[in-house]
């Protein structure tokens, strides 16, 4: 097991000055201070080009930490201040890791972290490359070194963490990887992905494999289809920029809930341990089948939202998007498992902008009995023709929790009704969970990659999007949806070939 506390280490945070660290990074790591879960010897050092002393970035960083940090005290804030560190670089450039390598050998030995460092690329996408290449050529990564040591534990490390979008396509993606390769071990790449953080993700293998009641179901002979949506009610605010050039399957399902689906979908791993975890999720998204571009267009629904009735603007009218943009705020899309556990199940996964509701959930949707035992009851005492199947939900966000559906007999007549357990995260564990990428920073920190991306499931996942991002896909989708539904009928069609239904829960339901 790893150690709940790491050992020393100073972070390096490439693109420090930017929001990513200003309103999740550095909150995160400020409300692990308070937990005490951060090493006692650790520095953060940011790196970015704007001129800034330690003090100016400090201030910074302090107003944003007050208002999205769990809990806040001036005295806690001082303290975990100390360890906060600033040099004016800019990465792209080789001798700029003069100053850089300097300023991180200042800080380690301020603080006694030793030689261990883990850098994050917090930085656009297109930077990636060169500050990987400048890390190479700098001698700050002696990862090679590593395995020639006699005692390998005792050796110091360097790990990278890598923020998404990683890659625009399969080609890029395996470009990026061939460049982290070439710099780090496999082992020492931490490609991050904060929905792997979230607690009701994680509790997917806890419910999968702590309990026997679930695990002999979760496969094809009782499970009719999964449903995956992660739905958003607003649009794309002040993103529009980002998001005209990206879309809702590579901002989405690419990344965030193709990973869901294969701690959905993954079989039961030999050990809680990194390694046979990313196994076994390997091996889900290699299985997913890559269809060809006619099947792709049977195999998905695609939209983008136009104004709706509560005065919601449409797609078209957001700052940073071309008038005539036929890019999409929603996609639904079924994937096949091509394994023995999933063979025939669809797995329907979708996500939007501006829709009825904001919920990110996992809907399992069980068969229904082989014979109605029921149906020569008539109809007046029973009704249960068409009940609804038995069906799981495990709600990521919000209302963290997981509910299960199964029918039940009404006292004093024979009429069958739905009934709900429901298990409530918040009620029963209390306290808000802390934000997601402190703990995957955590894990980072202590060489745990369980929550984190292997180059093949990245590779696998842009293997099976790809005939979907096709733009004969897109055209003449302007409009198809109104903001605040839950998008195009096309979505509700895509379903319908399959005899299925998604799950759209009203505003005041919490399962």
């Amino acid at each position: 097991m790893k150690p709940a506390v790491p050992g020393p280490c100073v972070l390096v945070i490439f693109g420090a000055s930017g929001d990513l660290t200003r309103r999740k990074i550095i909150p995160a790591l400020y409300d692990l201070y308070q937990r005490g879960q951060l090493p006692p010897r650790f520095a953060i050092l940011g790196v970015s080009r704007s001129a800034m002393s330690d003090e100016a970035f400090r201030d910074r960083l302090r107003e944003w930490s007050a208002r999205l940090a769990k809990q806040h005290s001036d005295d806690a804030w001082r303290q975990f201040a100390r360890h906060v560190h600033y040099c004016a670089a800019d990465a792209t450039q080789a001798e700029a890791f003069a100053s850089i390598s300097a300023s991180i050998e200042t800080v380690g030995s301020k603080h006694e972290c030793g030689a261990n460092v883990l850098f994050y690329l917090s930085v656009a996408p297109q930077l990636y490359i060169s500050i990987i290449d400048n890390l190479a050529q700098s001698g700050l990564v002696t990862e090679g070194k590593r395995w020639c040591s006699i005692n390998r534990d005792e050796t110091p490390w360097q790990r990278i963490i890598v923020e998404k979008p990683f890659g625009v396509d399969l080609e890029s993606a395996r470009t990026l990887n061939r460049a982290l390769g070439r710099t780090f071990e496999e082992e020492s790449i931490y490609r991050i992905d904060h929905y792997l953080g979230k607690e009701l993700v994680q509790n997917l293998l806890v419910l999968r494999f702590a309990n026997t009641i679930f695990e002999p179901l979760w496969n094809r002979r009782y499970i009719d289809h999964v449903q995956i949506t992660a739905a958003e009610a607003v649009g794309v605010e002040s993103r529009g920029d980002f998001y005209d050039k990206a879309g809702a399957i590579r901002d989405m399902i690419q990344s965030h809930l193709l990973q869901v689906l294969a701690l959905v979908a993954m079989e039961p791993p030999g050990r809680y341990q990194d390694v046979p975890i990313r196994r076994e999720k390997i091996k889900v998204t290699e299985a997913i089948r890559v269809v060809c571009a006619s099947e792709a267009r049977d195999r998905c629904a695609m939209g983008q939202y136009g104004a709706g009735p509560k005065s919601e603007q449409a797609y078209r009218q957001s700052k940073g998007v071309a008038p005539d943009s036929e890019m999409e705020t929603f996609a639904a899309i079924r994937f096949d498992i091509d394994n023995w556990r999933w063979s025939g199940v669809p797995f329907f996964v979708r996500t939007g902008k501006a829709m009825a509701r904001k919920l990110t959930e996992v809907v399992l949707t069980f068969r229904q009995p082989p014979i109605d035992l029921f149906a020569a009851l008539s109809e007046a005492h029973v009704a249960c023709g068409n009940r609804p199947p038995n069906r799981l939900i495990i709600n990521i966000q919000p209302d963290e929790g997981i509910s299960l559906r199964f029918e039940g007999k009404v006292p004093g007549e024979m009429r069958i009704e739905s009934i709900k357990l429901d298990f409530d995260y918040a009620a029963r564990f209390g306290g808000e969970p802390i934000e997601a990428y402190g703990p995957l920073i955590l894990d980072a920190m202590r060489g745990d990659q369980t929550l984190f991306k292997h180059r093949d499931e990245v590779e696998g996942a842009w293997s099976a999007v790809m005939p979907f991002l096709d733009p004969s896909l897109r055209r003449g989708i302007a409009g198809n949806y109104a903001a605040g539904s839950w998008g195009p009928r096309e979505s509700e069609v895509l379903l319908a070939k399959s005899g299925c239904a998604w799950h759209n829960p009203s505003i005041e339901e919490t399962r």
